[in-house]
């Protein structure tokens, strides 16, 4: 077999790539609507946010069994029918009419969507050739990671335009494209009705998974270890995947291949696809709130200035695609760690005196380092996988970065809320009549501690020097991340001497 001529895998890659776009936007489009959506739905804050928490815990439960699905039922047909029930679960989302309808729905498109990307994935991997596959990831990468940046200016629009209603709406022309295109265009994949499914070893996962999102996402609220709530979903967690690894290494066909993680080249990969899915979501929650609370931006303002970050990173997923041919993907997977890094570090001395100009740059040279990592790596993961397991690869890595994302996010916005109250008590400290700079007569006409007025001058200040200080240590901690990651790229492979010993594209046809 050879790979897929002309019209046919054009048309194919557009649907992969209309159905990754779909998948990704839906990650982070609803989290700017929630506050209009509450007031519809009569929803209280705790209930409102069960509608991002239902869609992310079904996805991630869903995203392991992926593999398994397409490989026992086909890939064609599983594509096209998880493509056309997220389109109408979408659709039925925009319906809702209370919180117990949206939050169902929301479970609903968790299930379908969970399986997009990473079917996307296998789809273009099969299609293109190893010396064709740095150009495919570019083409699918931007999908994948201009989705969650794009969706929260392209949420903040619709809201403010229209209404919350089309944030979900707005699936349905993606949705229809996909599932029209997959019909007409792809080829149907080998089923092995052989397959027996591993009930216990995906309950057990499923169950370690479902009770770790649920825990990562309620923790900040809830006061992490200080909520029995917490702990418990945490002891749920540790249970369900001291299961399933007890029962995986103990039978004969476990319900993940384990296979996989032998290819150094694709451990790895999965080792830094955690690591882009903790740095991309964390700096992107960050990002937000900094824009609107503490410079003051309105929120499609802040909208526009964050999606200069993908306009850095289309730049450098139009490029890579070249670049791989001349230069190492570890070679380009550490220039962008550094890049992203050093972006990072400008942002430790932001202020709410920071100038737009300044956001844009810095935010169009982070994505740029993003986008030379992301290329690369969905490249070498891949590059010397055998054939038959990269279905079971691409749902492997896309959960990596599923959980990474969501560990990220907790962490730094755990750290944002405790190092504020930290710093706040610090600086609160200085705030007395005996503070000699309290006492000149420029500052004591501003703030003076005998009045009303200026006990609340002095209150806004420190907390808004709380909150900048924070923001600092929460960017100085993900770089640090970072760096600490980057000696790791000694262990990918070399993609040139894996593009010559390839005398055929035997790893990039249609089965």
């Amino acid at each position: 077999m050879s790979t897929v001529p002309g019209l046919r895998r054009n048309m194919v890659t557009i649907c992969a790539m209309t159905a990754t776009i779909m998948q990704a936007l839906d990650t982070t489009i609803a989290n700017v609507a929630l506050p209009y959506m509450q007031g519809t739905l009569s929803a209280s804050q705790d209930q409102i946010n069960w509608v991002l928490t239902s869609y992310i815990v079904a996805a991630a439960i869903m995203t392991a069994p992926v593999g398994w699905i397409a490989n026992r039922f086909g890939r064609k047909r599983t594509f096209i029918i998880c493509s056309a029930g997220f389109t109408f679960a979408s659709v039925l989302c925009g319906l809702a009419q209370d919180i117990n309808q949206m939050v169902l729905f929301r479970l609903l498109q968790g299930v379908f969507g969970a399986a997009l990307v990473p079917l996307s994935q296998a789809v273009m991997l099969d299609m293109y050739t190893l010396q064709e596959r740095a150009k495919a990831m570019s083409i699918w990468g931007m999908g994948v990671m201009m989705g969650p940046i794009m969706g929260p200016s392209l949420g903040a629009w619709l809201t403010e335009t229209y209404s919350w209603h089309w944030v979900f709406f707005v699936n349905l022309p993606f949705g229809f494209i996909t599932v029209l295109g997959l019909m007409v265009f792809m080829d149907e994949t080998r089923q092995d009705r052989n397959l027996r499914f591993d009930w216990f070893g995906f309950a057990a996962l499923a169950v370690g998974i479902g009770a770790l999102q649920v825990a990562l996402d309620r923790g900040e609220q809830l006061g992490w270890l200080e909520s029995n709530e917490i702990i418990a979903e945490f002891i749920v967690a540790i249970a369900g995947f001291y299961y399933f690894f007890a029962h995986s290494f103990t039978t004969d066909r476990p319900f993940i291949q384990f296979a996989l993680f032998k290819d150094r080249n694709f451990l790895t990969g999965c080792i830094f696809m955690t690591v882009m899915g903790l740095v991309l979501y964390s700096t992107m929650a960050l990002a937000s709130p900094y824009l609107q609370n503490v410079i003051g931006y309105p929120i499609i303002t802040a909208g526009v200035l964050l999606a200069s970050r993908g306009c850095g990173t289309f730049v450098a997923m139009m490029m890579v695609g070249r670049l791989m041919r001349y230069i190492e993907a570890r070679t380009l997977i550490v220039t962008g760690l550094t890049i992203t890094a050093a972006s990072l570090y400008n942002m430790t001395g932001w202020t709410d005196q920071t100038g737009a100009t300044e956001i844009v740059v810095i935010s169009i040279i982070q994505g740029f380092g993003f986008g030379l990592v992301f290329v690369p790596l969905s490249t070498v993961a891949f590059m010397t996988l055998p054939n038959h397991l990269r279905t079971d690869g691409t749902s492997m890595l896309t959960l990596m970065r599923n959980v990474a994302s969501s560990i990220g996010i907790s962490i730094v916005i755990a750290q944002l809320t405790e190092g504020g109250r930290r710093i706040y008590a610090i600086l609160s400290e200085h705030i007395n009549p005996f503070n000699q700079a309290l006492q000149m007569p420029d500052v004591h006409s501003l703030i003076n501690l005998s009045t009303d007025k200026g006990r609340a001058m002095a209150d806004v200040m420190v907390a808004l020097q709380a909150q900048i200080i924070a923001f600092s240590q929460d960017y100085q901690l993900v770089m640090i991340f970072i760096l600490c990651s980057i000696p790791l790229a000694i262990m990918i492979g070399s993609t040139k001497t894996a593009l010559r010993k390839q005398a055929a594209p035997d790893h990039a046809v249609m089965e």
